[in-house]
């Protein structure tokens, strides 16, 4: 989008300013962002302004209006575009034959709980993956019930497993999935979970369960792996994650 800028800049005395310093807001008057993160970003870095009371914002990704209350955004309107309760907070394309996946800042203050979808994409072999909270590698407790269907019999298996690095998406060569829900992943206190996979084979397994993780860390990203040691590597897909509205 043409108006959308990444920084509120800030100019020091004498300093001389270019036609494109002073186009940087002049088109809208107000600073125009694409999302939260982007605009979270643009206040306080080098040679950007503080962010204080009574500063607007434009987001395009939700089409509104805010402004900042001296301690946190709020929207001005329009009222309709909050309805859904989800809010785009990023969409990551998974490259060609990687093995994980990092995604940063997309846990913040903006949100209590969030929503991971992951889809499309192929694996170059059937088994599950690993998510990791920040650098976080231990301390995961959790419980899962795995249905499937072989050899024309139905399946229900309940396992559990604990203090490993959280199991629970599925890949293999016809594609991989994921539906998760992190619960206030960057508050400092355990951050609990839910989430559903499949994977897309004849068997038709299904994996479903949940957990947390046992610390008080505050996280702003995480990581999503194959499975550890095998050599496994997907390619292509999407990884979207949308906040949760808290009211």
């Amino acid at each position: 989008m043409a108006n959308e800028q990444t920084s509120v800049p800030l100019y020091a005395a004498s300093e001389v300013l270019t036609a494109a310093n002073m186009n940087i807001s002049a088109g809208t008057g107000v600073p125009v962002f694409a999302t939260t993160v982007t605009r979270d970003a643009a206040f306080g870095g080098a040679s950007e302004k503080v962010l204080a009371e009574g500063q607007l914002c434009y987001l395009s990704a939700t089409n509104v209006v805010q402004y900042y209350d001296g301690a946190a955004w709020a929207t001005v309107g329009p009222a309709a575009a909050a309805t859904s309760g989800l809010t785009l907070i990023s969409s990551t394309t998974i490259g060609t034959t990687v093995s994980s996946v990092a995604l940063t800042n997309i846990f913040s203050a903006t949100y209590d709980n969030y929503l991971i979808q992951m889809s499309g994409g192929v694996a170059s072999a059937t088994s599950d993956g690993n998510f990791i909270l920040g650098a976080t590698v231990t301390g995961y407790y959790k419980g899962i019930v795995y249905n499937g269907y072989t050899a024309g019999t139905p399946l229900g298996v309940v396992s559990a497993n604990a203090a490993t690095a959280g199991t629970i998406w599925s890949y293999s060569a016809n594609g991989i999935n994921l539906e998760m829900t992190m619960f206030q992943p960057f508050a400092a206190k355990r951050t609990s979970y839910v989430y559903q996979a499949a994977t897309i084979t004849t068997t038709g397994n299904r994996w479903s369960g949940g957990g947390f993780v046992d610390n008080a860390t505050s996280y702003t990203g995480m990581t999503f792996a194959t499975q550890t040691g095998s050599g496994h590597t997907i390619t292509g897909g999407t990884i979207k994650v949308y906040g949760l509205q808290s009211s």
